[in-house]
């Protein structure tokens, strides 16, 4: 049919997506869109994931139980969408674990949804980002299912899943995780961190690459630009605990024995 390949070569599309290549075919009009979009929709050919969003249904597929991908979901919320956090490192293949929630960035994310067995959290971009008008330094565009996502590099997913814990599996998932790349760009690294503006995520970097140091190849040099952006008083590797651990002088940080000893690697 007519529009068979916009929907081969767009397995989850928005509604605007859907009316830009309407108007690319002289085919205006909101009413236009919603009777395409209802006639496939009773015809088994796409799925509603939520208000504007869809996924097709290939051809001889059940739509009852057709899987939908999670990361093209993700990857597709909202117009600027770029997954990160968890979801970066499950992307990029240095997750530890695999989870269920598909986190992404965006200035205007949507309300939390779920869609099979999956939930989708929109996370607001950092404001000193948008500030600074660079909301999308650290991002790269990849390929999947021959659609274009953009996602966060390695170095500055390294940086937001130490700086959100909460969106990123938790503290032995994370250095797990972290564990697994072999090579960051340090540079890259301490731009990001520098545009941030966060002490405490400073710290936590640079502990972390100072822990790794060998393995990463980093300096002192690079360290010590951290160490200028830690914080002045003694601050919890993670903001509120009450947790007890040891007190690292040099980053102004206290940090959970397991995390200094990676006890979570012993043996049982």
């Amino acid at each position: 049919m007519k529009h068979d390949r916009f929907l081969r070569t767009h397995p989850v599309f928005r509604s605007d997506e859907l009316g830009a290549h309407l108007a690319a075919q002289g085919e205006v009009g909101p009413r236009t869109r919603e009777s395409l979009l209802t006639y496939y929709r009773r015809a088994g050919r796409i799925l509603v994931l939520r208000r504007g969003l869809y996924a097709v249904v290939p051809p001889g597929a059940d739509p009852d139980s057709f899987p939908v991908d999670p990361f093209l979901v993700a990857a597709r919320a909202t117009t600027d969408a770029v997954l990160a956090y968890h979801t970066a490192l499950q992307f990029h293949g240095r997750a530890y674990s695999f989870g269920n929630q598909f986190t992404y960035g965006s200035a205007n994310p949507v309300r939390p949804f779920e869609y099979q067995t999956h939930v989708y959290r929109g996370v607001k971009s950092h404001a000193s980002l948008r500030r600074a008008t660079k909301e999308d330094l650290g991002v790269m565009l990849a390929e999947r299912s021959g659609l274009d996502v953009r996602v966060t590099t390695l170095e500055r997913t390294f940086v937001d899943v130490l700086s959100r814990p909460d969106l990123s599996g938790g503290w032995e998932e994370i250095w797990r995780s972290l564990e697994s790349i072999e090579y960051f760009d340090i540079d890259q690294v301490l731009e990001y961190v520098r545009l941030l503006g966060n002490a405490t995520t400073a710290a936590k970097a640079g502990f972390f690459l100072e822990q790794h140091r060998e393995e990463l190849m980093v300096t002192d040099d690079q360290l010590n630009v951290l160490r200028a952006q830690s914080p002045k008083q003694p601050t919890y590797l993670e903001r509120g605990s009450e947790a007890t651990g040891r007190f690292l002088a040099g980053w102004n940080l206290v940090v959970p024995q397991e995390i200094l000893d990676r006890s979570w690697s012993e043996p049982a």
